[in-house]
């Protein structure tokens, strides 16, 4: 039984049995593992500890219950919670307020299905290889998610040259149309490498997912005591340099990549922000109302001065990779599309601070600073463009923190960007300022 299938098996037992026992070592002997190997397994792929995860699915539960009218105090005993008292404080502990401001808020609380990432076995991952003329038993390694909590369970590197990509055929060929045309015009792009029946891509026969076996690119990502070293307004400021000089290719191939084109502004007022707002509520994170007014009123205004082209989409530090003190190439173009530019300046900024822990917050304005710096030295940021860098900043963070909040397996991540955006709204001043 594969991974997915292990973790699919034992999601669906957890669910009907969530008003009994359920232990790890029970779920581990039912997948013939060790527990210590199972709770590793199921942690990479639900990014949750088992004991954890059966928590939440019991007050989500509950909440449900409780929500159509069930005496609470009857629904907590079945559920297995000694005394209210005890689910309420885990109640508070997971959603950040009572269950009755909660429900104050949403009006109604329906527990989600939870999300199952393919995961590939090392077994599994050497047989796909086979596909490929390339050397065997070549070192495999798991990438990360940008936050370093679990493993992405789509990317690999192979060996020091290559890197193997799992994924929707969609996403993939459209990463792998700009980097062949991106490659044409001179800029480093990853290229596939052709498999021994000649094709670009394999199609893996017990699944719905494409494989990609690509050539790994010279560089590598900047390790986070460069990011923030003595060095940072330096390094900056080449990431915006870098940005400037990719979306100079990118705007050159847009129109032999017919990307999606999306309206941020759309996408914020109508999804993000009321998300964020309630969350507001929630986490009692001391937005005021004029923040979300001013929003609305003010990007409006700007938002169609705003110059438009093919962008990358999700340049954070992680994608992004140095060849000593000079970018020398972007991976990940799988989201790529046509919105602002000024998207890509702003995501790399946050990108940084999501990923720079407690430290990051210190100096974050003076690397903002630089990075802006730096695409504005190459390509010259309009007026309208700076005196919008505070709101798009602010629409990348309810993005973010409406979709993080939206799926179990990143309630750290959207945490960590709920911070994000109070210090942000907390610093509007200062990041007016530098970028002007």
């Amino acid at each position: 039984m594969q991974c997915p299938e292990i973790i699919k098996a034992a999601l669906e037992y957890i669910e009907h049995n969530l008003k009994t026992d359920i232990t790890a070592e029970e779920l581990a002997r039912m997948a013939n593992y060790s527990t210590w190997h199972y709770c590793r397994l199921f942690s990479s792929v639900m990014g949750s500890s088992v004991a954890g995860y059966i928590l939440k699915r019991r007050l989500d539960h509950a909440l449900a219950e409780i929500a159509v009218g069930r005496k609470a105090i009857d629904v907590v005993l079945e559920y297995g919670f000694d005394t209210y008292a005890g689910f309420y404080k885990a109640f508070v502990k997971m959603y950040g307020c009572s269950p009755k401001k909660y429900l104050g808020i949403y009006r109604e609380h329906k527990p989600r299905k939870p999300e199952v990432v393919n995961l590939y076995t090392v077994n599994e991952l050497r047989k796909i290889l086979e596909n490929w003329d390339i050397e065997k038993k070549l070192p495999l390694h798991d990438i990360y998610l940008s936050n370093g909590s679990s493993v992405s369970g789509k990317v690999w590197t192979v060996g020091d040259n290559y890197v193997l990509k799992a994924g929707s055929r969609e996403k993939l060929i459209k990463n792998l149309k700009i980097a062949k045309v991106l490659h044409e015009q001179g800029f480093a792009a990853s290229l596939p490498v052709p498999a021994k029946t000649g094709d670009e891509y394999l199609e893996y026969p017990d699944g719905d997912e494409i494989f990609i076996l690509t050539q790994g690119l010279k560089g590598r990502p900047l390790s986070k005591s460069a990011v923030f070293g003595c060095h940072r307004t330096q390094y900056a400021e080449e990431y915006g340099r870098g940005i400037a000089r990719l979306h100079k290719a990118l705007k050159a191939i847009e129109k032999e990549v017919v990307p999606d084109e999306v309206n941020l502004y759309r996408n914020v007022a109508e999804w993000a922000l009321p998300n964020v707002r309630r969350q507001n509520m929630q986490w009692s994170m001391d937005l005021k109302e004029s923040f979300f007014d001013d929003f609305l009123d003010s990007f409006g205004a700007l938002y169609d001065k705003l110059p438009r082209q093919l962008i990358h989409r999700d340049p954070n530090p992680s994608n992004i990779l140095f060849d000593g003190d000079r970018v020398s190439g972007f991976i990940d173009f799988d989201l790529s599309e046509v919105n602002i530019r000024l998207w890509d300046v702003c995501y790399c900024a946050t990108g940084i601070l999501s990923e720079g822990g407690d430290e990051a917050y210190a100096c974050w304005l003076e690397i903002l600073g630089g990075i802006l710096r730096g695409y504005d030295l190459e390509e010259r940021l309009t007026a309208e463009e700076k005196q919008a860098v505070y709101y798009v900043i602010c629409a990348i963070q309810m993005i973010c923190t409406a979709f993080f909040a939206s799926h179990d397996m990143y309630r750290e991540l959207a945490e960590t960007n709920r911070r994000m955006l109070q210090f942000i709204v907390r610093n509007e001043e200062k990041i007016r300022k530098v970028a002007e």
